[in-house]
């Protein structure tokens, strides 16, 4: 059977990194949910938690918008 988590049990891999990048940029979850959404990314705050909780999975386009709005690779998030 194929589970679709982390060894840890998160949905997710970058969601640790968000947190960091948002934590270095002195950013609330509410602000980079506002951010995201002037970059067309339909996301709120309570999203932004779960993500970086790993409780959330995270589509591919969402990845991208995220990198792009952090200006780093996809790569670095997830890494």
């Amino acid at each position: 059977m194929f589970i679709n988590k982390t060894a840890e049990g998160k949905n997710n891999l970058c969601g640790g990194r968000v947190a960091a990048l948002r934590s270095e940029r002195k950013m609330s979850q509410r602000m980079l949910a506002d951010g995201l959404q002037l970059m067309g990314l339909d996301v709120d705050k309570n999203a932004i938690q779960r993500i970086e909780a790993g409780k959330r999975f995270v589509t591919d386009i969402e990845l991208k918008t995220i990198a792009a709005f952090f200006e780093v690779s996809a790569d670095e998030l997830i890494s």
